[in-house]
């Protein structure tokens, strides 16, 4: 009995020990200089902690498309916000406004979503990141990156 208990409580240190998938400040990923405005059709949905991802095949102002991958805050972020897992859709139409990844990638981080047709607008930035509109709540104070669409 001693000897399941000895085990059972180093299995317990290891797994507490393991790396966790870590959540990270705004700054440590993306560039708040580097606003971005994007226009197009979401390719895939990942309702997933500790973030949501929505991959968008966004067109260009020439028409070329590029594919994006956005970060959200987490699922339970979002659902305190009004977001329900299929208010956003393969094949949807919205305007992400956000800010680039610091390495140059097709990734940004998803400050506002809107959905088209319609405007229905949600903030998509973490809670606590220190992110441009993190003020510490769920909804955020994000007014948008000023771009004209």
């Amino acid at each position: 009995m001693k000897i399941r208990l000895a085990l059972l409580a180093a299995a317990a240190t290891v797994a507490v020990s393991l790396p966790a998938h870590a959540h990270h400040s705004f700054a440590a990923e993306f560039d708040a200089t580097k606003p971005v405005r994007l226009t197009g059709k979401i390719t895939r949905v990942e309702w997933t902690n500790p973030h949501t991802y929505f991959y968008l095949d966004a067109v260009d102002a020439g028409g070329k498309i590029t594919s994006w991958s956005i970060e959200g805050a987490g699922p339970g972020a979002l659902s305190r916000r009004g977001w329900k897992r299929d208010d956003i859709k393969v094949g949807d139409s919205v305007v992400i406004d956000g800010y680039r990844a610091k390495d140059g990638s097709n990734l940004a981080d998803g400050r506002l979503i809107t959905l088209l047709p319609g405007g229905r607008t949600f903030y998509g930035g973490s809670p606590g990141d220190g992110g441009p509109g993190d003020n510490g709540t769920d909804q955020g104070a994000f007014k948008g990156t000023g771009l004209k669409p």
